[in-house]
């Protein structure tokens, strides 16, 4: 092996997840950083020197680095999540060794660390309309965000989805195709609502923008750049101004609108599989963090049998 050769591999892995796996350039890019962090840490040459020992030396290096934030002046080490990036980038490049039979790290002795179980931050759903209803104009801008939290609300479209959309959408059908994780495409359906608005803000739009929502100036009129095409910050920006208009006091994003649209499909009796494929999730387990604040039907088995007895 020559001296560059772990270097020549970590970047034949990344042309090939970028080809052959398809992962976009943002996941590539991370995986870029994770790697390019064991190696400088490892200061190894060539594949077969990545050993148990260096792995449990990158862990506990891992473990104690700072996060850059800090809570009453101490600083804060890595989240245990975090953590888990680097090793999932880790054991991905020593997947691919193996499939190439480059003796390396068998990639099953990369366990990840336990995390706390995920928790969903929710509104309740006399705040989400509350948050519907707050762009109450009849100006451009209004109509154009009164439409974003509605097709939001409608599709549980991840933010950068939404971003996405173009102009051309064929609000007769009640659905749309869109391209999500892991240029996986899926359907999401439009409620009437949803197409209403959009409906009422592009018959008000003047520019040629390909783009479904778009950039507008503070006066309201279309904004002069090249590209008008909203971005996720924006999106953020917008329903961050609305929640505050609502008056809810709690943390409003994009994805809170999307955990709003999978409770409210289980709270009114959509089985879990189905909820999964409308938001794009890969693997179910990802959906089950629904289930605890949903599951009506293990609450009505509590109260009608436990404690009979009394």
């Amino acid at each position: 092996m020559s001296e560059n050769e772990l270097l020549k591999l970590k970047r034949e892995f990344l042309e090939y997840l970028e080809i052959e796996k398809g992962r976009n350039i943002k996941t590539i890019n991370n995986y870029e950083r994770y790697l390019s962090r064991f190696l400088e840490f490892a200061n190894i040459q060539s594949p077969k020197e990545i050993t148990d020992d260096i792995l449990r030396t990158y862990r506990l290096w891992l473990n104690r680095q700072f996060s850059g934030t800090s809570v009453g002046g101490i600083k804060e080490t890595l989240k245990k999540k975090t953590q888990n990036y680097y090793l999932i980038a880790l054991r991905g490049f020593l997947k691919y060794l193996a499939r190439r039979e480059i003796r390396s790290l068998p990639p099953e002795r990369i366990e990840l660390a336990k995390v706390a179980e995920r928790t969903i931050d929710v509104i309740t759903y006399e705040e989400l309309e509350r948050l519907l209803s707050a762009p109450d104009g009849s100006d451009i801008k209004s109509l154009r965000d009164g439409a974003i939290l509605e097709l939001l609300f409608s599709t549980g479209l991840r933010v950068s989805e939404l971003c996405s959309l173009q102009r051309d959408i064929d609000l007769s059908k009640g659905e749309l195709s869109v391209r999500g994780k892991g240029d996986k495409v899926r359907v999401v359906f439009i409620s009437e609502k949803a197409k209403m608005t959009i409906k009422t803000y592009l018959d008000k739009r003047k520019d040629m923008d390909d783009s479904l929502f778009v950039q507008l100036s503070p006066s309201g009129k279309d904004a002069d750049r090249e590209s008008n095409r909203l971005t996720p910050r924006s999106i953020e920006r917008i329903i961050k101004k609305y929640a505050i208009k609502a008056g809810i006091s709690k943390k409003v994003t994009p994805h809170v609108i999307r955990h709003s649209f999978a409770t409210d499909l289980l709270e009114n009796g959509a089985d879990l599989r189905s909820v999964q494929i409308l938001l794009g999730h890969s693997n179910i387990s990802t959906t089950q963090i629904y289930t605890h604040v949903t599951d009506k039907h293990l609450r009505e088995i509590h109260k009608n049998f436990h404690d009979k007895r009394r």
